[in-house]
């Protein structure tokens, strides 16, 4: 039984890690595939992870799976956060269907931070 339990683990794994790379491949934008990349290459490697813990089922492999699952829930929304930061600072086009700027209040076009109306000065 744990073997059906982990191949069906790995076979949906694997669906959702090759719906993360199409979607790397096909969708327009930056912040298009890095949604595509964090969301479904979470889950894909997650599943993974989970099936290699049903097909060992030993106490140091399932604790070191866990622990990675944990781990890439924890950092991967953040790099996410980071390279999309860092491309909308560094200029990199939208896709033309975008029709929603919510930085664009924030950041002028240089890339540096603008103050917006209402916000705490910096202390220098």
């Amino acid at each position: 039984m744990l073997e059906i339990i982990a191949g069906i683990l790995l076979i949906t794994g694997g669906f959702f890690v090759l719906v993360a790379a199409v979607g790397i491949l096909r969708l327009p934008d930056i912040l298009m595939r890095m949604h595509a990349s964090t969301k479904a290459g979470t889950l894909g490697a997650g599943l993974i992870l989970l099936a290699v813990a049903f097909t060992y089922a030993e106490i140091g492999i399932v604790s070191r799976a866990i622990a990675t699952i944990i781990f890439i829930l924890m950092t991967a929304p953040v790099a996410a956060h980071t390279i999309g930061r860092a491309a909308y600072r560094s200029g990199i086009p939208f896709w033309k269907g975008t029709v929603v700027d919510e930085l664009k209040t924030y950041y002028d076009k240089s890339g540096k931070g603008v103050k917006p109306s209402g916000s705490i000065p910096d202390k220098d």
